[in-house]
């Protein structure tokens, strides 16, 4: 990048002509970019902007004075002055736009400079008016954002190789500026220019609730998604935790009964990933927690059998089994984890909503399960000293990198890493050419000391395995 961009505006603007910014102000062709947005958006971001003034307070005399709240409006019309060569060389849309013949913008831009020489001067050197205009149009459907204007001129400065004008970069900014390079094909040098000039540092949300003390929805989810995008846009490695982190988290827009007309930023295109990521996280945690929740019916089901659990040799006992299966039922729905549904239709509204249940969170509930016992006799019977290994497993394997999404592998092979493209291939083939989908807790894996350290070898196709499975079973040696 170069060194502190030098950018003026043109001269005054006359009635009715859109402002003109100087991008190059010796470039040879003009942008005649209009934005809309909408008045959903306006609102929105006129909103956003009082609530950040009221943040920062009145100012003090011997401090800068505040930087007067944006004005937004419905439509902008702004004329950015470039070089021509500058855009073809970094942006993949321009250079097919502005020199394919069987566009008419290429054949404004040959015909208008072929003039421009013809009279003895060189397109640099004339005036904005008698340079070719190229219109282009900005909506804010997929951004959801007012005053696109100023990251489209920090667009084209990366493009120029001089430092955008922001000197603070916003979460909200930073995503409007990756799916604007997207729309434009030139995602590589926005993403240097992001890191070396701007030096933008990821927001932390491992840390900060989806709701509130007083249970209303946070902004969390939101900043956690566009991190999301924006890194997966931009090809960043941020974009390895952040998707492990939501598909621990979850997703509100993943409840079965979500309703997402009632959101108004349901539009925004960090409420619905592209390139298959949405889909893709939502499946893993799906694989993830039926996983979690076999532990539980498997010995619920284990101890509602006729096969005796309380293992004592002559002192094994059948109320010990009744004893452990009403304290484990006691302990499950006294943590919201299991729920009695009978037949009534009315008692499936007693089901919660586990879209955003914390999937660490859950483990250590697990993990509380206490050491019941009928009577002093009776120490190993119960369900903790049974469970805790089969968490700790599951924790290893929640640390594996099978979990969480790379840039690099989604774009490059991504058929080998997705599991809901391992569903399907099996669902493609025949039923007795299926591998067996059954998962064992063997005591031997329970002790595999690879498990002790994280992104060991081989662990991420155990992780796979794991949470692949059809079927578990959590007790195959006793």
């Amino acid at each position: 990048m170069g060194a502190e961009a030098d950018v003026s505006e043109g001269p005054a603007a006359k009635d009715g002509d859109p402002r003109l910014v100087d991008v190059a102000p010796r470039g040879d062709i003009i942008l005649d970019v209009t934005f809309e947005t909408s008045p959903e958006t306006l609102k929105k971001c006129r909103k956003a902007a009082q609530v950040a003034a009221k943040k920062r307070g009145p100012s003090n005399r011997s401090e800068p004075p505040v930087v007067a709240q944006p004005a937004f409006h419905a439509k902008v019309r702004v004329a950015y002055r470039a070089s021509l060569n500058a855009l073809m060389k970094h942006s993949k849309y321009f250079a097919n736009l502005l020199s394919n013949p069987h566009f008419q913008e290429s054949k404004l831009i040959t015909d208008t400079h072929a003039r421009i020489v013809s009279q003895g001067h060189e397109p640099k050197d004339a005036e904005a008016s008698e340079l070719p205009w190229i219109p282009i149009a900005d909506d804010d459907e997929a951004t959801r954002m007012a005053g696109r204007e100023s990251i489209f001129e920090d667009l084209l400065l990366i493009l120029h190789g001089k430092s955008p004008k922001a000197t603070h970069a916003t979460m909200a900014y930073v995503t409007t500026l990756a799916i604007t390079a997207d729309r434009f094909d030139c995602a590589p040098v926005i993403s240097h220019g992001l890191k070396d000039e701007l030096k933008f540092k990821w927001p932390n949300t491992r840390t900060r609730p989806y709701r509130d003390d007083a249970g209303r929805l946070t902004d969390v989810e939101q900043t956690l998604r566009q991190k999301i995008l924006a890194s997966w846009l931009l090809s960043r490695p941020v974009l390895q935790a952040s998707t492990k982190e939501l598909i621990l988290r979850g997703s509100r827009i993943w409840y079965t009964f979500n309703d997402a007309e009632a959101d108004p930023d349901a539009g925004a295109s960090w409420w619905n990933l592209s390139d298959g990521l949405e889909y893709e996280l939502q499946y893993r945690r799906e694989c993830i927690l039926n996983t979690i929740a076999s532990v539980q019916r498997h010995f619920l089901d284990l101890y509602s059998s006729r096969e005796r659990q309380c293992k004592l040799g002559y002192d094994s006992s059948a109320a010990c089994d009744s004893f452990q299966l009403g304290q484990m039922l006691k302990f499950l729905l006294s943590k919201n984890l299991a729920f009695l549904v009978d037949f009534s239709p009315s008692s499936l509204d007693s089901l919660p909503d586990a879209s955003i249940l914390d999937i660490e969170e859950l483990l250590s509930i697990l993990k509380q399960c206490p050491n019941y016992q009928i009577d002093k006799h009776h120490t190993n019977c119960g369900l903790r000293i049974r469970i805790e290994p089969i968490v700790d497993y599951i924790r290893a394997m929640l640390s594996s990198d099978a979990v969480f999404i790379s840039p690099s592998d989604w774009s490059r092979n991504r058929a080998a890493i997705s599991w809901a493209s391992a569903k399907e291939a099996d669902g493609d083939s025949r039923a007795e050419d299926r591998p067996g989908r059954a998962f064992a807790f063997t005591r031997a894996l329970a002790n595999d000391p690879r498990l002790r350290y994280e992104n060991t070898m081989y662990a991420g196709s155990m992780a796979k395995k794991l949470f692949l499975a059809e079927s578990w079973d959590w007790t195959p040696e006793i």
